[in-house]
């Protein structure tokens, strides 16, 4: 009989990961039944999902707020299911807020635990180390100064190269008209994100044109979010837009500059070696709750790796149109910078490890199955 595996992932990218993971570990371990919270992505890798949680998606305080008592129902149901299903092992994917509480749940059920994507304690929330120390079984890292950070608290941890660098990319750029200076724009995810962070992107994208008649610029959508909510916001704007769903590589190659939203995609930057700028922007409250405690002087997980700032950030009140259009222009406009950056991308690159990461994971998590 198969062992059954409880596996949670709550955001877009973390649904990916657990679908590469949950295909590596079948390889191996074919009889293993699989059953959570994910995404469109698990579920094609045959996950019998509970709720598509990635469609709740949201950052901050304040939007997890509003959204409580359906993220208490989702949690309740997923303990119902495990008091049924008594998985053999569980497998929680980032998502600290929901997985490192439903981890509490489990250890009380004596069902081991393995974490993939480690929580951002090193970032903030390093009060939830002792409780990583006590519940989590395995942890499985994606970022090589994880590893050393968890070892200096104690806690075994084991470095398997990221993730994004196992996605099948195509390296084509897109059929876009050619001989224009081309802007990407990725404002993220969540929804909230795109209500957020597109507006500012476009105001910007309209003081360019104007600077830079030449211009042209690409939309990069998540299929997370609804095409509505996009098209709701591009109806503002009379610019030369052509958008693009599930293209990030692909648009980054074509593209001459990007302007991103702080998260995952500051790494798919790196790794495709385009020059960008990082925009970060939440509701205030969340922001004046947060600040306090964020323990590293930078928000972009590219800066993080590179242990410098080599991408600008643009937070808060610094998110301003004319302000992220001015760099965009100056850093275009300066050939020695540029190469400065690539040059600093490319050593990012190379500190992200080598292919992998979920089949290294999958052999880990199998070999810990066999022992347990």
């Amino acid at each position: 009989m198969g062992k059954k595996i409880l596996i949670v992932a709550g955001e877009a990218s973390s649904d990916l990961h657990a679908a590469n993971l949950v295909k590596e570990i079948k390889k191996l371990k074919p009889e293993a039944e699989f059953f959570g919270l994910g995404g469109n992505r698990m579920q094609e890798a045959k996950v019998k999902l509970f709720s598509n949680i990635v469609d709740l998606a949201v950052v901050g305080f304040v939007e997890v707020l509003k959204n409580i008592n359906k993220f208490k129902a989702i949690f309740n149901e997923v303990l119902r299911q495990v008091d049924i299903l008594k998985p053999d092992l569980a497998i929680l994917i980032d998502y600290p807020g929901f997985n490192l509480r439903l981890a509490v749940e489990l250890k009380k059920r004596n069902i081991s635990v393995v974490y993939y994507i480690s929580p951002q304690v090193w970032a903030w929330g390093r009060n939830r180390l002792k409780l990583i120390r006590k519940l989590i079984d395995k942890m499985i890292v994606i970022f090589r100064f994880e590893e050393e950070f968890y070892k200096k608290e104690g806690i075994l941890a084991e470095f398997v190269g990221h993730p994004f660098l196992d996605i099948n990319r195509d390296d084509c750029p897109l059929d876009i008209p050619q001989g224009k200076t081309t802007i990407a724009l990725l404002p993220g995810s969540r929804n909230n994100e795109i209500k957020r962070l597109l507006p500012v992107m476009l105001e910007a994208a309209k003081i360019i044109r104007n600077k830079v008649p030449n211009s042209q610029f690409l939309l990069l959508r998540s299929s997370s979010v609804k095409k509505e909510l996009y098209q709701q916001i591009l109806e503002n704007y009379q610019l030369p837009i052509l958008a693009f769903e599930n293209k990030t590589h692909q648009g980054l190659r074509s593209s001459d500059f990007a302007l991103i939203a702080s998260g995952s995609a500051t790494l798919e930057g790196a790794i495709a070696q385009k020059p960008f700028l990082i925009i970060y922007k939440i509701s205030w409250l969340t922001w004046l709750c947060l600040r306090p405690i964020i323990k590293i002087p930078y928000i972009g997980l590219v800066n993080i790796v590179a242990g410098s700032k080599i991408i600008q950030e643009f937070t808060q009140h610094l998110a301003q149109p004319q302000t992220i259009a001015s760099h965009v222009i100056e850093t275009l406009d300066n050939p020695e910078k540029l190469s400065c950056i690539k040059n600093e991308l490319a050593r990012v690159r190379s500190l992200l490890g080598t292919k992998g990461a979920a089949r290294h994971a999958a052999r880990i998590i199998t070999e810990f199955l066999s022992k347990n």
